[in-house]
Parts: structure tokens; C-alpha cells; sequence
């Protein structure tokens, strides 16, 4: 399997620091997840029957009138391949790898394509599959553009997948409304934005025999009880949803400006924030050994990734470990037309 983020157990055994002892920086993930309350007992005792508040919850968060609920979006990353003859598919790279990986796995003939290069390629392919806002680099497309490039593949039975695990904090950037087009398949995960990665729970928004096609290959029970009922919560939960999307934007804003006092210049989302690093290995090793665990990238761009510090402790354990990072590492910044460039010594 491929290697993510989250991976903490490794960090554990390489570098022999215990748990307790992390600031776990290498995922996405909201740091500030949505509190469960007990849940009533017969949603672990009964089989999981489909939740119809549940889904209509669900269709009025993400403003459709047909979805289908999966075990997070990998399941369906891992099954969409299966439900098209051989074809010639691009994904906008660099992104999340399981896209690429999993297409290659199923036999299609998979081409990775930079996104300043997406526009030639888009009439050249039968899939594209593009992560909006990208996974790990944040490059957004505008919904304009996503539906151009959905009409030109349903011009040949194309589909267009837009991953949008990260659209949550600017929700009116997503291409959900236009997911009963006939080329657009679109995910959804609740993993992200409510902080709820391990309760496994996503969702696809597409026309309805696609759902239905991809619910027959998932089969039966594909969403726990639990998760059902969780979801109905947090989906619900509206002043949540708008005070946390205040939080979350501050918060990234604020890791922005921390990397960049640090001589940094990272783009991303407000959950994450990546750059290339010509010292990636050793970055990534100079912070794992000061307990803080990051995202390192190697494959095409040697790059890095991290998420949202939690508490103000945090907050100054990672400017501790910048700071430290920055005195071995001495970096000149200065800017040329509105650009942060370095000049390492």
C-alpha cells in the first residue's frame, strides 16, 4: 500500500518517542473535531438499515437530491475503476496518490499530468480526476472550468471525478450542484473539515444509475450505524459548521505567516499548507527528532506538508522547531514582483 500521513505509529518505533510525546502535524486533518454524544444503543446493536434523516441531512449540507454514503471516499477511489472498461485516464498531479495508484491497479492506462497542462490533455483522455483544492499543493479550479472540461468528456461517455475532500471552508467553490451531470462524479468526506478522519465515513454525488451501480459493488452494510448517526449530527449542525469555518480560516492563515517568518513561502488550504523543500529529508528529520511529525514527499518534487497546530502549546512547540530549523538552515528571503524567493547560504 501507499505511504500517508497520519502514519504515527511508525514515527513511534523509528524514532522512539512515545505517543504522548507528538505533535502530530502530518495530516490535513481539523484539529478541533466535532464532539459526539452517546449515541443510543441500537446504532451499534442493529444492522446498519440506510438513515433517512441521515441522508437528508447530508443532501442539504452538500445541496443535492441524490448521494450515495460510503466507508470515506477511498472506498469509492477504490472502486470507481472497477466500474469502466480499459481507459485512458489523467490525473491532475501532484495530488493524492491513491487516485493514480488505484486507476494503474485496475488496468487503465493512467497518465499524470501537471495542472498548468490539464486544458491540451482534457480532450486526449476518457477520465480526469482532479482533486479541488488540490492534495497536498491547494491549487483551486474554478467551477467554470470543471464544467467545461465535464461537458467535453460527456461528448464521449467521459467522466469527470472531482475530489473535493478539502472544499468544506469555501464551500461555494465546489461543483456539487452539477453532479446529476452526466460526466461529473463528485466526492465528498466529512474526514477533513469536521475532524472525524476515523469514523470512515464520505460520500459520492453523482446521477442515479452511477449511484446505483457503484452501491451494488459496495454491497451491503457499506456505512456503519454509528457513522449514520454521527453524520446526521455534525451535517446538521449548521452554527458549528459556520463558527468553525471562521476558526479554521484564521488558523491557516496564521500557519501561513508563521512558515513565512521562517523564510517559507507555502501555499495550501486552511487546513494545510506545502512547499518545496530542497532539504526535505532533512527537514522532515530535524522536525520528527524535535517530536513534531510532518508530511515528507519524494516522489516528482522533494516537498512538504503540514497541518493545523491545536492548542497555543502547540503552536509554540512547531515555532520552536522552525527556529531551530532556521539557525542550522540560514535562508536570505527576499521578494521579487510579490514573491517570497530564497537564497540559502
Amino acid at each position: 500500500m501507499l505511504e500517508h500521513g497520519g502514519n504515527l505509529h511508525d514515527a513511534i518505533k523509528r524514532f522512539n518517542r512515545p505517543r504522548h510525546d507528538w505533535l502530530d502535524l502530518s495530516t490535513g486533518i481539523n484539529p478541533v473535531s466535532y464532539s459526539v454524544p452517546v449515541l443510543a444503543h441500537d446504532a451499534w446493536h442493529r444492522l446498519p438499515e440506510s438513515n433517512t434523516e441521515f441522508i437528508i441531512a447530508a443532501q442539504s449540507y452538500f445541496g443535492v437530491s441524490q448521494l450515495l454514503a460510503v466507508a470515506g471516499t477511498q472506498a469509492a477511489i477504490q472502486a470507481l475503476p472497477r466500474l469502466r472498461s480499459h481507459s485512458k485516464v489523467i490525473v491532475a498531479a501532484p495530488a493524492y496518490a491513491e487516485h493514480a495508484y488505484r486507476w494503474a491497479q485496475a488496468g487503465h492506462d493512467v497518465l499524470q499530468v501537471p495542472f498548468e497542462a490539464l486544458d491540451s490533455h482534457v480532450p486526449q483522455c476518457d477520465v480526469l480526476v482532479v482533486c479541488n483544492p488540490n492534495n497536498p499543493t491547494g491549487m483551486t479550479f474554478s467551477a467554470e472550468k470543471l464544467m467545461r472540461w465535464a461537458d467535453n468528456l460527456a461528448s464521449r461517455n467521459g467522466w469527470l471525478i472531482v475530489d473535493e475532500a478539502f472544499i468544506d471552508m469555501t464551500p461555494t467553490a465546489s461543483v456539487a450542484a452539477w453532479s446529476d451531470h452526466a460526466s461529473l462524479i463528485v466526492l465528498r468526506s466529512i474526514g477533513k473539515f469536521f475532524g472525524l478522519a476515523g469514523l470512515r465515513l464520505g460520500f459520492v454525488l453523482a446521477h442515479a444509475q452511477r449511484l446505483s451501480a457503484l452501491a451494488e459493488m459496495l454491497g451491503p452494510w457499506a456505512v456503519s450505524g454509528p457513522a449514520q448517526e454521527i453524520g446526521r449530527m455534525a451535517l446538521s449542525d449548521v452554527p458549528w459548521q459556520i463558527n468553525m469555518r471562521k476558526q479554521l480560516l484564521a488558523a491557516g492563515t496564521r500557519l501561513h505567516m508563521l512558515l513565512a517568518r521562517y523564510g517559507i513561502n507555502a501555499t495550501g488550504t486552511a487546513l494545510f499548507q506545502w512547499w518545496p523543500e530542497p532539504k526535505a529529508q532533512a527537514f522532515w528529520q530535524h522536525m520528527a527528532e524535535s517530536g513534531v511529525w510532518v508530511r515528507l514527499f519524494t516522489k516528482d518534487t522533494y516537498s512538504i506538508r503540514l497541518g493545523l497546530p491545536h492548542v497555543e502549546e502547540d503552536w509554540l512547540r512547531l515555532e520552536k522547531a522552525l527556529a531551530a530549523w532556521q539557525l542550522n538552515n540560514p535562508i536570505d528571503a527576499f521578494c521579487v514582483n510579490g514573491e517570497i524567493t530564497h537564497d540559502e547560504k
